[in-house]
């Protein structure tokens, strides 16, 4: 498995996490089914996701999250974030102890992934964004406890 970069920042007052999430909310525990959960979204938005975690967040995002993530996490199990498009997306989370993680290019395509080998329990605020800023692309975001293949 290649390695995956995580970058994790102070926190940055940019975005409004009380906004409701635009493409809902997902409650999973540990040992969750069906693994992998799959959310349907539309990638990009406005904002440069650099204003979020420094110049390691790239890419434009929505002003509210794409999914909101409560997560409860246990039996020593990892948990991978990743989002998939045909188009170059990356990703961007608020961890629940307020820090970002953003990803671009996992594994060596232009598909983003973030992997949480001891993750937290509580909510992960997840937003996809995409290089060409205001323009919107359809991509997926996919939760697993198992390495993607």
């Amino acid at each position: 498995m290649a390695a995956t970069t995580l970058v994790i920042a102070a926190p940055v007052l940019a975005q409004n996490f009380n906004r409701p999430p635009s493409f809902g909310t997902l409650n999973l525990s540990a040992n969750f089914a069906p693994d992998p959960t799959v959310v349907a979204v539309t990638a990009g938005g406005n904002l440069p996701a650099e204003r979020l975690g420094g110049s390691q967040c790239v890419g434009s995002i929505a002003d509210a999250p794409d999914v909101r993530l409560n997560y409860r996490a246990g039996q020593g199990l990892p948990l991978y974030i990743s989002a998939v498009s045909r188009a170059d997306v990356t990703l961007v989370v608020n961890l629940p102890n307020g820090q970002w993680a953003c990803n671009d290019d996992h594994a060596g395509s232009t598909n983003a992934g973030l992997v949480f080998r001891n993750p937290q329990s509580g909510q992960y605020d997840i937003w996809i964004g995409h290089y060409d800023r205001g323009s919107r692309v359809p991509a997926q975001l996919r939760i697993s406890e198992i390495a993607p293949r």
